[in-house]
């Protein structure tokens, strides 16, 4: 509940999820079939980077800033979107990203906790007939709220992770998730801050047999201090066919602009368990 995005919004990591997410939403527009996107942790929708927020961490200078003039490459799409929400005033979070993909026939749910962060993000979708904004907390929403009725569609997972249990809580949805709603997509967004957290997820997902999972992963620098963000993953259940070499592509573009030849930089992208 005290965790507010708009210090962190456009970031290293915020750019590689983000960057990952538009690639799975263009698979889901390549269908003509209607598809609903479950956003649990939606933040405000879009963060305005003079704000007292972001100028206090000035943490998107070393994320989208160091991005956003990228016009060719696995990362156009992405940048394009980013340009085209008001950058440098303006970065698109994830409902604003999803937002822009919909068409006619699709629809957005949008969970946000947070008292302020749910009034501002009510207010930004007010009126608009295609985005359902709940003040409601992620676990619970995820099972009131799926599988959807339209049977496809993406659900986003993404906590702040500041508090104990989180990796675990993940790890306990993904494996409903698989069971009742096999059509859908899953994301799990989490921090790389040392090694054995995320290896603790994955094996956590390998030990109760959740099918058909990939990490996607770019390490800023050697994952060795835990008292910082050294990186990130993004946990994809169900991928759409392509999407792990796009995600290859995607995190090996960010790799030389975002990590500034630290040591132990890269992009990983491992399966782990079998579809």
């Amino acid at each position: 509940m005290n965790y507010r995005h708009a210090f962190h919004a456009g970031n290293a990591c915020d750019v590689a999820k983000h960057a990952l997410l538009v690639a799975l939403l263009q698979a889901l527009t390549a269908k003509q079939k209607p598809f609903r996107v479950l956003d649990t942790h939606a933040g405000i929708g879009t963060y305005a980077l003079a704000s007292s927020e972001a100028e206090r961490t000035g943490e998107w200078r070393a994320g989208i800033g160091l991005v956003a003039d990228v016009t060719e490459g696995p990362l156009a799409d992405y940048t394009a979107q980013v340009r085209a929400a008001g950058f440098p005033d303006l970065y698109p979070g994830s409902p604003e990203l999803i937002r822009n993909f919909l068409r006619p026939q699709d629809q957005l749910t949008l969970c946000e906790l947070h008292p302020e962060d749910h009034a501002t993000l009510r207010a930004r979708y007010r009126g608009d007939r295609q985005v359902a904004v709940h003040g409601r907390d992620a676990w619970e929403a995820l099972e009131a709220l799926t599988p959807f009725p339209e049977r496809r569609g993406l659900v986003l997972i993404d906590p702040p992770f500041e508090q104990p249990g989180e990796f675990e809580r993940c790890a306990a949805a993904l494996a409903r998730l698989r069971h009742r709603f096999r059509a859908g997509i899953v994301a799990v967004w989490y921090p790389i801050k040392h090694r054995a957290p995320p290896r603790a997820f994955h094996t956590a997902l390998q030990d109760a047999q959740v099918p058909d999972c990939i990490a996607a992963e770019l390490l800023l620098r050697e994952p060795t201090d835990p008292t910082r963000l050294n990186g990130c993953g993004l946990l994809v259940a169900n991928a759409p066919f392509g999407f792990a070499e796009q995600a290859q592509a995607i995190l090996g573009a960010l790799v030389p602009l975002l990590a500034r030849g630290e040591a132990g930089a890269g992009a990983l992208l491992t399966r782990i368990t079998p579809e």
